[in-house]
């Protein structure tokens, strides 16, 4: 087999790998485009309920605002240990919580371990800015990969909706989808990027207070259009199935 050959052959088995575990995800977060639901439910269910919304607001709410109130305006310095011993006792709090009720935990253990690590090299370095360097390098990462997945012409949301739909990479050859997944995946790519666009900067002159408002304004508010505009896109590319809608509208009594 040549080498040319190789690499076609090759190309699919590491796109469905992808896929999958692209698609994977999004079905553990309630994003998949083959189930029914409304718009709003499907963004709600995303965002984990109120449960899911407190677990990735309070931990930083509560470490920009014990660091604001603690500041001292001759030194411009808060208690950090207070600050960061607030927020990771709050993740603590939510992820023995789902562990107690036995609820899906995946996510509150996620957000644990990222803000444990987060305040370990805060109070490591003795910057309190240093406590959002995770989140930074994470917008930085997440963005990267997702324009230049576009770029090459592979979207990663094309492969996670190619896999969640049966479809596998057979949109790339449907010119409508393939348009809508590179525009959707810039989409996400920019959102990352303005991030960091606004948050690098606050970062670098050790703005904490604003660093931390801004990530909390440019977080939830932000994603939560940009799941909705997602969803209703693959939506349109993928209507239900007249068998499936057939089947649904049939008679209790059949």
């Amino acid at each position: 087999m040549s080498g040319p050959e190789r690499k076609d052959a090759a190309e699919p088995a590491a796109s469905d790998i992808l896929g999958a575990a692209l698609g994977g995800a999004a079905r553990r977060a309630g994003l998949d485009p083959a189930q029914s639901g409304s718009t709003g439910h499907i963004v709600w269910h995303a965002m984990g309920g109120w449960r899911g919304i407190l677990e990735s607001v309070l931990p930083t709410l509560v470490f920009v605002i014990t660091w604001t109130l603690t500041v001292d305006p001759k030194t411009q310095q808060g208690d950090l240990w207070l600050a960061v011993g607030l927020s990771v006792g709050l993740a603590v709090v939510f992820t023995v919580v789902r562990l107690i009720a036995r609820s899906p935990a995946s996510a509150a253990i996620g957000g644990l371990v990222a803000t444990a690590a987060a305040a370990a090299l805060a109070l490591w370095t003795g910057r309190a800015a240093d406590n959002f360097v995770i989140g930074l390098v994470t917008n930085g990462a997440y963005g990267s990969v997702l324009l230049i997945s576009a770029l090459i012409g592979w979207p990663l949301i094309g492969l996670a909706v190619g896999w969640l739909m049966n479809d596998g990479t057979a949109w790339r050859t449907d010119r409508r989808k393939r348009r809508t997944f590179f525009w959707l995946t810039i989409a996400w790519a920019a959102l990352f990027a303005a991030r960091l666009a606004v948050e690098l900067p606050l970062f670098l002159t050790d703005q904490v207070t604003a660093l931390g408002t801004f990530k909390l304004i440019m977080g939830l508010p932000l994603f939560v259009p940009m799941v909705a505009v997602t969803w209703l896109a693959v939506r349109g590319l993928y209507p239900k199935r007249p068998d499936t809608v057939s089947e649904s509208s049939e008679p209790d009594g059949e």
